[in-house]
């Protein structure tokens, strides 16, 4: 299992981790499975989901690190910025539930989807539709209003 990870994040550190977290997680949710596979491959199922997770997160964070590091930031770009998400603000106030809040949620809260499928009493793949469609709404209206 732990050289099926590494081929995904090259790193060992975070193989390790994700190996023991797949295993973790297969042994909460036993229950869950089937048998409509092997073992190995339902193994390797999660530890994938688990990968993908952890690059998206490195990624975010990637990003940010690079928007801090810049030292110097113009007037002009900082008042645009500050209009942008006054924007955002009020196009998020007229978005109808549940987008607004699992926007809210993910965005502010900076909760998983796993924690926002929990307080809606849905699943984590339903959070990460509904944030993803609520991204599009917001971006739309962004568009429209220029």
């Amino acid at each position: 299992m732990y050289s099926y990870v590494l081929t995904i994040v090259k790193n060992p550190s975070q193989a390790e981790e994700i190996t023991q977290n797949t295993f973790f997680k297969a042994m909460t949710a036993r229950k869950n499975f089937e048998g409509n596979s092997s073992e190995f491959t339902w193994l390797c199922g999660i530890a994938r989901h688990l990968a993908i997770d952890e690059c998206r997160k490195n990624t975010r964070i990637s990003e940010f690190d690079e928007t801090v590091s810049i030292s110097t930031i113009d007037v002009e770009k900082e008042t645009e910025d500050k209009e942008t998400a006054l924007q955002i603000h009020l196009i998020l106030h007229e978005l109808q539930e549940p987008y607004k809040e699992v926007f809210q949620l993910r965005v502010f809260g900076e909760l998983s989807f796993s924690q926002i499928g929990l307080i809606f009493g849905k699943t984590e793949n339903w959070a990460r539709v509904t944030y993803h469609r609520a991204r599009l709404k917001i971006q739309e209206r962004m568009v429209d209003h220029g």
